[in-house]
């Protein structure tokens, strides 16, 4: 019987959004929201970190891109661009499926800016990395890149501690440009969807054990 109560009570907190929303809140909260209308002209480029796109098989509809719930780290460049046009983009991301086929998350990304009306001179595309560490550590290889520079990082909210931590460590000049807010000022305490509850739990200890793991090995 209090087995049966543990479990159901076990359900009732998953579910419940205020608290996985409070944890990812605080990770939000940690670098503040930046306007494209900012002054940036000191900037070469912005760094915008994958994980937006759904994967390739999905890109079954000609000229029509697949983006999934954290599609603002590629919808929030065209606005930046249009205020920033001397900004390059340099787009991060290989393919995170184990057993991909089709195109890289790099080249779907290529076309969806292409889409967007952004110049291939002004895009590069970083498309072997498969981790945040990846990330930073070879898109400092791409030809033309100076990482001494500053740089706009953009990506998740959530994501930016430790996409800042890692890419500081490897020897970037960046400053933190995160979209994708997914908790808002305050959450209503009647907010509950056991799905969503146990989404936001999984992605807010993603990141802080993520971020732990990353500064026990060095890395950040």
């Amino acid at each position: 019987m209090r087995a049966n109560a543990a479990a159901l009570a076990l359900l009732l907190l998953l579910g419940w959004e205020p608290l996985p929303d409070a944890a990812l809140r605080h990770l939000e909260r940690q670098y503040p929201a930046a306007s494209p209308t900012q002054d940036w002209s000191a900037y070469t480029g912005v760094i915008v970190l994958g994980g937006a796109l759904e994967p390739a098989y999905v890109w079954t509809v000609p000229g029509q891109s697949a983006l999934n719930e954290a599609a603002e780290r590629m919808t929030e460049v065209a606005p930046l661009i249009r205020h920033q046009p001397h900004l390059k983009v340099l787009f991060t991301g290989g393919e995170g499926e184990l057993f991909a086929t089709g195109l890289s998350e790099a080249e779907r990304a290529r076309l969806f800016f292409q889409g967007q009306g952004l110049p291939s001179s002004k895009l590069l595309l970083e498309s072997a990395s498969r981790t945040t560490y990846d990330n930073a550590v070879m898109s400092k290889q791409l030809p033309g890149v100076d990482a001494t520079k500053p740089w706009l990082l953009l990506t998740s909210a959530y994501h930016m501690p430790r996409a800042m931590a890692v890419f500081r460590k490897a020897g970037w000049t960046v400053t933190a440009y995160p979209v994708d807010f997914r908790t808002g000022l305050e959450t209503p305490w009647t907010q509950y969807a056991m799905d969503e509850g146990v989404k936001k739990w999984r992605v807010a200890l993603h990141e802080m054990l993520g971020l732990l793991a990353y500064e026990l090995a060095g890395r950040a």
